[in-house]
């Protein structure tokens, strides 16, 4: 069937909707973040982008909330989907990505 994916004998639908989005203009001018962090509970998945000021010293690092993006335990589950495909396709145009390494290990 077109637009699934067969994976160890069980199809698995991908579903290519089209879909007209609205933002205001604000919104729509988006918000740069260079640290996430995660969390969850049993109903929801919490992500928290974050930026932290590159000239800040480390001892004295605050990183300022940019946007809080609740939602489904299934639908984080299609947003790690999305963003594997879409590294895959970029790192395939582009080259690899390598991870940062200028934030402390233990941020997640």
């Amino acid at each position: 069937m077109a637009g699934e994916e067969k994976s160890g004998g069980a199809a698995h639908p991908h579903h290519h909707h089209q879909m007209a989005v609205q933002a205001d203009p604000a919104t729509s001018l988006g918000v740069y973040a260079n640290l996430m962090m995660v969390s969850h509970r049993k109903e929801e998945f919490i992500l928290d982008f974050l930026f932290v000021p590159p000239q800040q010293a480390a001892a004295n690092q605050t990183a300022a909330l940019r946007a809080r993006v609740i939602t489904t335990p299934e639908h984080a589950k299609r947003i790690v989907r999305a963003l594997q495909e879409n590294i895959q396709r970029y790192e395939a145009s582009f080259g690899a990505i390598s991870e940062a390494t200028d934030l402390p290990r233990n941020v997640h």
